[in-house]
């Protein structure tokens, strides 16, 4: 029953989290696009104190937007705010976060053969982790520093890497992308909470009270969303990686997930450049040949035999995925985490093994099965169950 509720609640909230997400990207890609896209007004609106304004179609009809510079001589009866779509996702994701990683920690947060950790051990340095690791960007952000944005940005993809290595070092190459993005996610979040909505607030009180807005507090919190705005590709490439472990369950896992985080984000940069209507088309082919070069980099290598080594037999194959891969993968799984085999895949004899061929050489080439290695294969077991499978028709 234990895993069953487990299962339910990693569907509800993984479901939930995912339209959250979908909700909060979807709006803040647009304001970003709808702040670059402004153009300069007629004079008429300037001297209503319009900063810029633009015209667009959709859904049948015309809409007319404009920006104040700071705020409206009277505040609109009506004023739609943009918060519960970011504070529901990461209430969501650390929901999540807490079912999958914390309760299944033995499952999924903690390898042993990085690090030796209790569950309570692994949960506080998770907890230690995110907190200490916000306080810094949060630092970062309110330092003078923010007025240098390429220095900033050096620096913080640099901790941001730092982070991913640690954190490879020290949990499940799995649960190490996760933390990068429970990061990413709580910066995101924080930049909502901590300083685009104190700002917004600050505005509607001082045009309310008929005072003239301060600039810095909304400069800053269009710097946050700024920041927001070059996480998302690599927040949203974390959020799916976990189907794909030859990211996350290459040898240099942490390099592979620092490297495609600065490729999209350089990517979101031409976009961003675009509406602005600066076009520079090099940015992106620059990221397709370094998207290409990485693919070219992680492609697997085929394992050698000891000397004196042959390739296995059907039964000894099916012995291996017997002795650590059905706790799991079976028609009724043993493991306390699963009712039913993950994914439907069933490895209980010859047929099934040649079903699953591919999945199962990219799970055992990236070591990402046995899950956390709760089974104990060994590395003589997986280089002859991946060669067996390569030779099968």
């Amino acid at each position: 029953m234990e895993a069953y509720i487990f299962e339910w609640l990693n569907l509800f909230f993984r479901w939930f989290h995912v339209i959250a997400g979908v909700a909060w990207i979807g709006a803040s890609f647009y304001f970003v696009w709808l702040d670059l896209s402004l153009r300069e007004p007629p004079q008429w609106k300037k001297d209503k104190g319009i900063k810029g304004d633009l015209w667009a179609i959709h859904g049948g009809g015309f809409y007319e937007v404009a920006k104040y510079q700071l705020g409206p001589e009277k505040m609109p009866q009506t004023l739609h705010w943009f918060k519960w779509e970011a504070y529901t996702t990461w209430l969501t994701g650390f929901t999540l976060l807490s079912v999958m990683y914390y309760w299944g920690a033995d499952q999924y947060l903690i390898d042993p053969a990085k690090m030796a950790l209790s569950q309570w051990q692994a949960i506080a340095i998770s907890l230690v982790f995110l907190t200490g690791a916000f306080a810094i960007y949060e630092t970062l952000i309110k330092s003078p520093l923010r007025a240098h944005n390429k220095s900033f940005a050096i620096i913080l993809y640099a901790l941001l890497v730092l982070a991913a290595w640690g954190l490879d070092q020290i949990f499940s190459d799995r649960a190490a992308y996760l933390h990068v993005g429970a990061l990413i996610g709580s910066i995101m979040a924080g930049n909502v909470f901590f300083g685009i909505m104190p700002a917004q607030r600050e505005l509607v009180r001082a045009v309310e009270a008929g005072e003239q807005p301060q600039a810095k507090f909304a400069e800053l919190a269009k710097l946050r969303s700024t920041h927001n705005n070059y996480f998302t590709l690599p927040l949203i490439f974390i959020m799916i990686s976990n189907h794909y472990p030859m990211t996350y369950g290459h040898e240099y896992g942490w390099l592979i997930l620092a490297a495609i985080g600065f490729i999209s984000a350089f990517a979101r940069h031409f976009f961003n450049l675009k509406t602005q209507g600066i076009f520079k088309p090099w940015i992106l082919v620059v990221a397709l040949i370094l998207m290409l070069g990485l693919a070219a980099v992680m492609a697997p290598r085929t394992p050698q035999l000891a000397q004196g080594e042959t390739v296995i037999t059907t039964p000894q194959a099916l012995h291996i995925t017997q002795l650590r891969c059905a706790e799991c993968h079976s028609e009724s799984p043993s493991s306390d985490m699963f009712t039913s085999a993950p994914a439907g895949i069933v490895l209980g004899n010859e047929v099934q093994l040649l079903q699953y061929k591919d999945r199962m050489l990219s799970a055992l080439q990236t070591g990402y099965m046995p899950l956390a290695n709760i089974t104990a294969m060994t590395d003589s077991e997986r280089t002859q169950l991946i060669l067996w499978l390569q030779v099968q028709p």
